[in-house]
């Protein structure tokens, strides 16, 4: 009989901003095997119908367990709110289903006031401020919908980057000494977001994101121990685009996490302008 077959995860997103959060797992657990399933049909998801949504993250996650993952990680805010029930209604208990949640919870511990990035959508949900009244109901916090920088990011467009968060800063208030990245894109450009926000205001401010604890929590989940020195899986990551094989595109290596499921060469400083 030979060795086991290495555990198999899978994450599903709208667009990249599941790079963040499979990069993150391989960084604790470089064996594991990856697929990246991305809808660019229908990105972005924050407009569209709750119902809508619900139903397109289970057509990814469908395309994703033909591969038969130990789990499915959900590397979306919108697809954790509105898919996450009838994920686990249909998969669980033979496919672990990990959500993505803002981490309202350790931005509170610092004592606020905190500001909280996201989409349109997110920002005035009932889901976020349900994470508020649970994990920040004693402190001063700021809803602040990014506009438009999910999709820069998604295209890898720096100047529309450079304008969005630009924006962004400049529609919170002064004295915010956390941000918490509410949206799976945001954390591709968190140098930026920490520079842009110390250029604007002359202060520096915490950014909170969740990859790392998405990824623990994925390990946990699957009965695995973070092995940073495990030998790396020899098996490059499967895409999905729409439910179709396909590759990763190449604008994402602008991005450290892209780049390095690519195969090329650290990009920082983050997108040159």
């Amino acid at each position: 009989m030979g060795p086991p077959a290495p555990a198999r995860v899978a994450f599903i997103d709208s667009g990249i901003g599941l790079l963040g959060y499979a990069d993150a797992l391989r960084s604790l657990r470089p064996d594991l095997e990856l697929v990246l399933a991305l809808d660019p049909d229908h990105m972005p998801y924050g407009p569209r119908p709750h119902d809508e949504v619900r139903e397109l993250v289970l057509a990814l996650a469908r395309s994703a367990a033909t591969y038969e993952p130990t789990a499915i990680v959900v590397a979306c805010n919108t697809a954790s709110v509105h898919g996450l029930a009838a994920l686990r209604e249909e998969f669980e208990p033979d496919v672990h289903i990990v959500g993505t949640v803002p981490a309202i919870r350790p931005a509170a511990s610092t004592g606020g006031p905190v500001a909280i990035w996201s989409t349109a959508a997110t920002s005035s949900s009932d889901y976020l401020r349900g994470l508020v009244d649970a994990f920040a109901s004693d402190i001063e916090t700021h809803s602040i919908a990014a506009l438009g920088l999910a999709e820069a990011i998604e295209l890898a467009d720096p100047d529309a980057i450079d304008r969005t968060i630009a924006a962004a800063v400049a529609a919170s208030p002064r004295d915010v000494s956390a941000l918490v990245l509410g949206c799976t894109h945001y954390g591709l450009v968190g140098d930026r977001i920490a520079e842009a926000w110390s250029r604007q205001t002359g202060v520096d401010v915490t950014i909170f994101d969740s990859p790392v604890a998405v990824a623990r929590q994925t390990l946990r989940r699957i009965g695995l121990e973070p092995d940073e020195h495990a030998a790396p899986s020899a098996a490059a990551p499967t895409v999905l685009l729409s439910g179709r094989p396909g590759h990763l595109p190449e604008r994402l290596a602008a991005y450290p996490p892209g780049a390095k499921l690519l195969g090329r060469p650290d990009p920082r400083p983050t997108l040159s302008s």
